[in-house]
């Protein structure tokens, strides 16, 4: 799914990122339990390069519990300055224990610290952000890009946060990342097609979650193609249009917001292999367009 959202406020809010970080002793990044990868912004990673981090993987009430596992070995891993914590917002303890991480984060002992928190929209950084001050500070909502400006709050234990606005980056490459993006809600509903990310749902759940579909919508089967499973959700669930013909625009409404509120079950959209695989695939892809665009010039310089 090629993404076309990427309000003015924010290539604003990235450059006050930038210009900030100078000044941050560590960056608190919050992504997508379901979509580890596709959550992370390559722009603020390039952004905070070697700074201390912590990948904060909120919704884990939402997630495959054994895929969050392995991709919180994956970060550790593969970074020495990454360190990881799972929370979900329905439940303060896990959310209340990141200060503690902050300062062993820091190898140095600091009276005071100025940490930023980063993340795409919807992620749920807002939320996280009130349960720490116990009060409402952020404005939160089910609509992503809430925050359009930065603020700084006061943690308590000289720890100093600064919020900002959710930050998508302006060319999502990677087509199955669009679609993840899309399903978790990390888009406005109006910039997605509806039934376009409910089929690449579809198929991906039919592929790795079969049981789950079967125990939410009574399947006795699962059908052999995706179109085929929104067509017995829509009759099931009464969605259908005069002559008895499914409504593919509300099943696949219903089918995003069941999978989004849990209802379906706790599932992750991608594997640590699936993101070493996109990647290989989008490196080729951009040394073929590389290429193809060196030889056009070449071409050109011909004709002349």
């Amino acid at each position: 799914m090629k993404i076309q959202w990427y309000p003015g406020h924010m290539h604003k809010a990235r450059r006050e990122i930038s210009k900030s970080l100078s000044k941050i002793d560590l960056v608190i990044e919050i992504i997508d339990a379901r979509i580890p990868y596709s959550s992370e912004n390559p722009v603020l990673a390039d952004l905070r390069r070697e700074k201390p981090c912590i990948m904060v993987m909120n919704k884990v009430d939402l997630a495959d519990p054994e895929l969050t596992e392995r991709w919180q070995a994956y970060f550790t891993h593969h970074s020495e300055s990454v360190s990881t914590l799972t929370v979900s917002t329905k439940e303060p303890a896990s959310v209340k224990s990141l200060p503690s991480l902050i300062r062993k984060s820091l190898s140095a002992h600091r009276e005071t610290i100025n940490a930023m928190i980063v993340g795409i929209p919807n992620v749920g950084k807002s939320t996280l952000i009130n349960t720490l001050a116990g009060r409402s500070i952020a404005k939160t909502g089910n609509e992503p890009a809430i925050t359009k400006a930065q603020q700084r709050i006061k943690l308590g234990g000289g720890i100093t946060l600064s919020d900002t606005p959710g930050v998508l980056w302006p060319n999502v490459e990677n087509r199955n990342s669009g679609f993840r993006l899309a399903a978790t809600g990390a888009i406005r509903d109006t910039a997605m097609e509806y039934p376009e990310t409910a089929l690449f749902l579809a198929e991906y759940l039919m592929q790795n979650y079969p049981l789950d579909l079967k125990s939410r919508y009574g399947l006795d089967e699962i059908p052999d193609s995706q179109m085929e499973l929104m067509e017995l959700i829509g009759a099931k669930r009464g969605c259908l249009r005069s002559g008895g013909m499914v409504d593919l625009e509300k099943v696949s409404r219903l089918f995003l917001i069941d999978f989004r509120s849990g209802a379906i079950g706790q599932i992750t959209l991608e594997s640590p292999e699936d993101m070493i695989r996109e990647k290989a695939e989008l490196d080729r892809e951009r040394e073929m367009k590389r290429a193809d665009k060196l030889a056009r010039k070449g071409r050109r310089k011909q004709r002349k």
